[in-house]
């Protein structure tokens, strides 16, 4: 599972799906530093998104940044 960069926690896969689906990032539940899915994690949805395999390993895979990297 992914963890913040700034605190290190480990985030609730409920809060990896809601990151997943927010264009603007997600704030950390513990510290509240924003976090976003890495931009090697987003070309890596970009390929397989609705592959079923993909969406069911999908919060063991990404990476989180503290910051809005461009997908390209």
């Amino acid at each position: 599972m992914p963890r913040c960069t700034n605190c290190d926690t480990k985030w609730k896969l409920r809060n990896i799906w809601k990151l997943g689906f927010s264009k603007d990032g997600r704030h950390c539940p513990v510290c509240g530093k924003r976090q976003y899915i890495s931009s090697e994690s987003q070309r890596m949805m970009t390929i397989g998104f609705w592959s079923v395999l993909f969406i069911l390993i999908f919060p063991f895979m990404i990476k989180l940044t503290d910051r809005d990297e461009p997908l390209w």
